[in-house]
């Protein structure tokens, strides 16, 4: 069976490595490119691909939302995260979008051509140094009692969260703690899916009820 791939990275060079590589193995074909989320997105919803080799950080919006919205539209399309982004904030927002796989730029030819196949037979495939990550965060102990609001939040997290529900916008927040307006995007982003909530106003609704921005 030949797997039909779209590659998504906003980088024309990276795209056109990926495409050549991709084209020199029996079984694969490249179907469609795509350098942003919304175009991502698009391209699947009409392709049909079996797998999606995705970047993370793309203009509009990112390839997070991209896979989480390929996941709802078009759930057959499997998504394989290839980045050079390997936080764990990064790692687990990718995950609880819906990807099954996530590996680093840099990746040998074997390894990502081993991990479209794994991911469209439906297995969970991380590169070695993602799964290191995935394995410490799973067999750590358990975080020890607190009285404080949403445990499973930083201290920052706690923080963007309470001046997000005392109403302030991205741009006030990042103002406020002296950080940019997308740091403060992709904090938001990983405390909507630690939080599992889609928006703004249920990440809110939320915060208000355990008392923070009151």
């Amino acid at each position: 069976m030949t797997l039909r791939i779209v590659i998504a990275d906003d980088h024309p060079v990276v795209r056109s490595g990926l495409r050549a590589l991709l084209a020199t193995i029996d079984g694969l074909e490249v179907v469609g490119e795509a350098a942003d989320g919304q175009a991502t997105v698009r391209e699947v919803q009409l392709l049909r691909p079996d797998v999606v080799l995705m970047d993370v950080r793309m203009p509009g919006f990112d390839g997070i939302e991209a896979t989480r919205q390929i996941r709802q539209s078009v759930p057959e399309t499997a998504v394989l995260i290839l980045t050079m982004y390997h936080d764990d904030a990064t790692v687990f927002t990718a995950m609880q979008a819906g990807a099954q796989g996530y590996l680093l730029k840099g990746a040998e030819q074997d390894e990502i051509v081993g991990a479209l196949r794994a991911v469209v037979a439906g297995q969970a495939i991380f590169g070695p140094g993602v799964a290191a990550r995935v394995l410490a965060h799973f067999s750590a102990a358990p975080p020890a009692p607190t009285s404080s609001p949403f445990p499973e939040l930083t201290d920052r997290e706690r923080q963007i969260l309470a001046l997000l529900a005392s109403g302030r916008r991205t741009g006030a927040i990042a103002q406020e703690l002296y950080l940019s307006p997308k740091t403060v995007s992709n904090q938001l982003t990983g405390i909507f899916a630690k939080l599992q909530v889609s928006d703004r106003a249920s990440a809110i609704t939320r915060a208000r009820e355990g008392g923070l921005g009151t």
